[in-house]
């Protein structure tokens, strides 16, 4: 039986049962493997009309790729709420089929480095130049025990005496929602908005995928107040046997109270105790407070290939091959692999 190849836009692909059961919520899912995310991406943040799966099937067998056609060529259908990026299903005849039949060069980030290597093999069976290479971390702690007392007493003795002090004071009152409250995620907005981090891009985005969380009960929305007032928000999700860290801010204004931190705590007491996950999941960046949470850090890829018969990949594949001799290696935190 034959490969077929051909893309198809993502309101087209949720109406093919194949398609949707690869991209659908399941019991090793992520957010950023599903449909129901890639639809929302493109409708708030990308462009719905330059969005669209390249697909490859024999029989029942299929493999997808997300992308998004921009002025480079086809890079990532996902951007900075992405934690990774690259091919769904499919093994490498599959995918080197997929990729024989795109005609623009391919940019993708950031991805795990198995989905990398995969992808890159694929590229090279099917003629494409180019190279992978380190662009950031994933910080993650795995679970062997669904103890968060064995969890907790792993963490930095500074940080467990933070929590005994500060949670002894008692003035900071913690709340993790499972239901979506537009008052809920309004006062998250306010102490983001008051926090060291930049404005959101799209706050649309994530207000309509905290609300689509909810209705699958993955939702994990945790509050810090002190008399009354929002002063720490995070936003988890939990899937396919992870939880995953979307987002985390507090209010400066409160820093001495540490409502943060005592919050983060409960997060992950409930995750652990209740949720039961085996993993749970940082998403991207090096940032230094990770490593007090977290048991492990892995690297992260970049990919770019070109076709070597088309000349106007020729300038591009000599920058490449330059960076490559000049560039420094990305310097990884310890215990990255």
């Amino acid at each position: 039986m034959a490969i077929r190849v051909y893309h198809v836009d993502l309101a087209e692909a949720q109406a093919d049962p194949a398609l949707a059961s690869l991209l659908g919520r399941s019991a090793t899912s992520a957010p950023f493997d599903r449909l129901d995310w890639l639809r929302l991406l493109g409708e708030e943040c990308l462009g719905a009309e330059r969005c669209f799966l390249a697909v490859a099937r024999e029989g029942e067998r299929i493999a997808a790729l997300p992308l998004c056609e921009t002025a480079f060529g086809y890079e990532q259908l996902g951007n900075w709420y992405s934690f990774r990026v690259g091919p769904r299903g499919g093994d490498d005849a599959l995918l080197a089929a997929l990729v024989a039949r795109l005609r623009r060069p391919l940019r993708l980030q950031p991805m795990l480095r198995e989905d990398a290597e995969r992808l890159a093999r694929a590229l090279r069976r099917a003629g494409w130049m180019g190279r992978s290479e380190p662009c950031g971390v994933n910080y993650f702690t795995d679970l062997s025990s669904g103890s968060f007392e064995d969890w907790w007493a792993r963490r930095p003795g500074a940080l467990r005496e933070t929590v005994r002090r500060k949670g002894r004071a008692g003035t900071v009152a913690l709340s993790i929602a499972t239901d979506f409250a537009d008052s809920d995620w309004d006062a998250y907005e306010a102490v983001y908005a008051r926090s060291w981090k930049p404005a959101e891009a799209s706050p649309r985005f994530l207000r309509r995928f905290a609300r689509a969380e909810a209705e699958a009960g993955a939702l994990r929305l945790g509050l810090a107040r002190i008399d009354g007032e929002p002063v720490a928000a995070q936003f988890w999700t939990v899937e396919g046997g992870t939880a995953w860290i979307h987002k985390l801010a507090h209010d400066e204004r409160f820093a001495a109270r540490s409502p943060g931190t005592l919050l983060s705590h409960a997060m992950f007491a409930r995750a652990i105790e209740v949720d039961r996950v085996t993993r749970i999941d940082f998403g991207t960046g090096a940032d230094a407070y990770k490593r007090d949470w977290m048991d492990a850090v892995r690297p992260l890829h970049a990919l770019e290939f070109h076709r070597p018969f088309s000349p106007a990949s020729w300038l591009r594949l000599a920058r490449l091959a330059a960076r490559a001799l000049v560039k420094r290696p990305l310097v990884l935190p310890p215990g990255a692999g």
